[in-house]
């Protein structure tokens, strides 16, 4: 190529090559501080969709777990105070059987009656102010659980709890006949919050089967957006030293042809 008095094209040229090389070293570095190789749109356009739209699934299954965790938790509260039930309950069955039982005083059967009659207090209290996020739980509705806009949302559905929705009211063991017929009413209030317990484990595995299955997903489609995502650190660190040298050699190579100007000056000597 000849000396030109208009312009340096060797230097145009060695500045062009020298201005891709910064840009690319710029984009490794970046990438390599980051961790990934998705900095801005222009990175992978493409690759950047996949990846939000992969994130986006992750925040609703995530959510949707969040929800499930908190149907089991609702659950699990009212499976504990059931149970608390049934031991009052089977207390109930043993002091109704021995007022059932001849033989005693009026006194005696008075003061069984009396913690009889404060185990269906007890029953009332708790159906009353068991609460879970502060909301009574013993109502009889149904709380809706979301699970996310591909699946279903379960419905969990927890009955009354009472001396009266178990059939205990008015029953009492001031005598002997009253007892038998206390017991009685006893043992169908142990089978059905018997069932009532059946009914929220069968929902409670239902929502914790769910959870493990969303937190699978999660698991698997962060794998999957870190693929996408993520830099290639050892190839990078071998790009970055490929570009470093590049840098260099370009430098080099502008300061020569920059200097092509001093020998054409030199002619006119």
């Amino acid at each position: 190529m000849g000396l030109s008095l208009l312009n340096n094209i060797a230097s145009l040229e060695a500045q062009n090559e020298l201005n891709q090389t910064d840009t690319s070293l710029q984009n490794v570095l970046v990438q390599l501080s980051s961790g990934s190789r998705l900095n801005s749109g222009a990175d992978d356009p493409a690759g950047l969709s996949i990846a939000d739209s992969l994130h986006a699934n992750e925040a609703e299954l995530t959510q949707a777990a969040s929800n499930a965790n908190t149907g089991v938790g609702l659950l699990q509260t009212a499976d504990g105070t059931l149970g608390q039930v049934t031991d009052l309950l089977d207390r109930a069955v043993t002091i109704a059987t021995e007022a059932a039982n001849g033989g005693l005083s009026t006194s005696q059967l008075q003061a069984l009656n009396n913690e009889y009659q404060s185990i269906q207090a007890e029953i009332n209290q708790i159906g009353s102010y068991t609460t879970f996020n502060n909301t009574n739980i013993f109502t009889g509705g149904t709380t809706s659980i979301f699970l996310g806009s591909n699946a279903d949302s379960v419905g969990v559905t927890i009955g009354t709890l009472s001396s009266t929705s178990l059939g205990l009211n008015g029953t009492d063991l001031t005598s002997n006949a009253d007892a038998a017929t206390a017991l009685s009413a006893i043992n169908s209030a142990i089978s059905t919050v018997s069932q009532s317990r059946g009914n929220i484990g069968a929902t409670l595995n239902r929502l914790t089967a769910a959870q493990n299955v969303m937190n699978n997903q999660v698991t698997n489609l962060t794998a999957a957006e870190n693929l996408i995502r993520s830099a290639d650190i050892p190839a990078d660190v071998t790009q970055e030293a490929q570009l470093s040298v590049l840098e260099q050699t370009g430098i080099s190579a502008l300061t020569q042809a920059n200097q092509s100007s001093d020998t054409l000056l030199k002619l006119f000597q």
